[in-house]
């Protein structure tokens, strides 16, 4: 699934397992934890799978249940 070269650099995306990864959806946000993802080993750009995509879809729309809810602060500035 990985190896295959990056599209911004010369580098090779390599999987990575990341401890917090968040995502933005139309629902809201979605953070992943302990998650592998590909990184180009030289420019650092992310690359997702679709199963995390589709998992990030699931949570934010209720069809699958968040395991722990996190508040975050908001202000105006």
């Amino acid at each position: 699934m990985y190896g295959y070269r990056c599209e911004y650099c010369e580098g090779t995306v390599q999987p990575r397992i990341v401890k917090r990864e968040a995502f933005k959806h139309r629902d809201g946000f979605v953070i992943l934890e302990d998650v592998t993802i590909g990184v180009c080993d030289t420019c650092d750009n992310r690359y997702y799978s679709a199963y995390i995509f589709h998992a990030v879809h699931a949570v934010a729309t209720g069809a699958k249940p968040p395991e722990i809810t996190e508040q975050i602060p908001v202000t105006h500035l």
